[in-house]
C-alpha cells in the first residue's frame, strides 16, 4: 500500500478522501436496494439525504483527519466503485472507531471489499496509531463476516441496534493478523 499525498493506493485501487462532487455517484450507491440489503435504515430516500451523508463525512475529514474513502480501481480513476474507511461510530453509549464499507453491485464479488479493508485497518494501526477497530455487521451478511475475519477482526459481541442484533468485530494493535 503507498499514499501519495492523500490518496492512497493497494494492488488494485485508488482510495481519496471523498469530495464534494461525489455526491451523485453517494446517492447511486447508498439509495440502491441492493447495496442496502443488509442496512435496516435501508437506502438512502433521496439525494438530500446523501448530500447530508457527505457532509458528515467531510466533516470527519476536517476534525478527525480521517474518514471515508471515495474508491476506484486504478485504471478508471474517475469511476467511483465504492465508498469506505474509517470513520467514528455509536455503539451503544461508546463511539468507537469503526472500519466501513459499501460498494457498487458492479464491484462484488471480486475481493474489493478486503482489499479496501486490508488498506484502512493497516492505515489505522499505522499512520492514524490507533490502538483498535470495530466493525459492526448484520448477523446474515457472511460476505463481509468473511471480510472482517479475512483482515483479523474477531467477534466480541452484539449490539441491539436492529433485531436480529448486529455483530461487533474488532481488531486491536498489537493483535492484528492480517491474513
Amino acid at each position: 500500500m503507498t499514499a501519495a499525498g492523500s490518496v492512497m493506493e493497494t494492488a488494485r485501487l485508488q482510495l481519496r478522501p471523498v469530495r464534494a462532487a461525489d455526491a451523485t455517484r453517494l446517492f447511486a450507491i447508498y439509495g440502491d436496494l441492493a447495496t442496502q440489503r443488509f442496512n435496516p435504515a435501508g437506502p438512502l430516500p433521496d439525494q438530500a439525504a446523501a448530500d447530508q451523508l457527505l457532509a458528515r463525512w467531510l466533516t470527519d475529514w476536517a476534525e478527525l483527519g480521517f474518514g471515508q474513502w471515495a474508491v476506484s480501481e486504478h485504471g478508471a480513476p474517475d469511476h467511483i466503485l465504492g465508498f469506505g474507511g474509517l470513520s467514528r461510530l455509536a455503539y451503544g453509549e461508546r463511539t468507537l472507531p469503526n472500519m466501513g464499507y459499501r460498494f457498487a453491485v458492479e464491484a462484488w464479488g471480486r475481493g474489493l471489499a478486503t482489499e479496501l479493508a486490508r488498506a484502512a485497518v493497516a492505515w489505522a494501526f499505522g499512520p492514524l496509531a490507533l490502538d483498535e477497530v470495530y466493525g459492526l455487521v448484520r448477523p446474515t451478511h457472511t460476505a463481509s463476516i468473511r471480510v472482517l475475519e479475512k483482515v483479523g477482526m474477531t467477534k466480541i459481541g452484539t449490539l441491539n441496534d436492529a433485531a436480529p442484533a448486529s455483530l461487533i468485530y474488532r481488531s486491536t494493535a498489537l493483535g492484528t493478523c492480517m491474513r
